[in-house]
């Protein structure tokens, strides 16, 4: 595995992956800093830890982690990494208690893409979708109050 880190880690990496919960997310990007930024700014994540390689992230309880893509050079996705194809198609990821028209208007200056302004939803959310820098689209939002 490709890596730009100079010096040591946070912790040794079999510390931290048995430290994971049972379900936790890892999203490969493109440049682990400008994730970090539209993590931090737009969703509200806590950042444990950051290097060019990887990112050990916490949002509303959960970790999660980003993974830059030269890490992956010995991993069957590599090519498609190489040729830019889309990413996490077909996956939304859900995040509630984020205030939708807040996040929609801090995602361009963070390198996202709003994909649908925020609006009222029949499941009692209003939401927004936006896209990360890489493409990943988390749908965001809040608890429309009971009529």
């Amino acid at each position: 595995m490709a890596k730009k880190r100079t010096g040591d880690p946070w912790m040794p990496s079999d510390a931290y992956g048995r430290s994971l919960p049972t379900l936790t997310l890892n999203l490969l990007v493109r440049e682990v800093a400008r994730s970090v930024f539209f993590y931090r700014e737009v969703l509200g994540a806590e950042v444990r830890y950051s290097d060019p390689d990887f990112a050990a992230m916490r949002m509303s309880g959960v970790d999660f982690m980003l993974h830059a893509d030269h890490t992956y050079e010995d991993h069957p996705w590599l090519a498609a990494l190489k040729r830019g194809d889309v990413r996490g198609l077909g996956a939304e990821l859900r995040l509630f208690g984020i205030d939708p028209d807040a996040a929609a208007a801090r995602a361009p200056a963070a390198g996202g893409k709003v994909l649908a302004a925020p609006s009222n939803k029949a499941h009692g959310w209003r939401e927004s979708w936006i896209a990360d820098p890489d493409g990943y689209v988390w749908a965001v939002g809040s608890a429309i109050a009971e009529p």
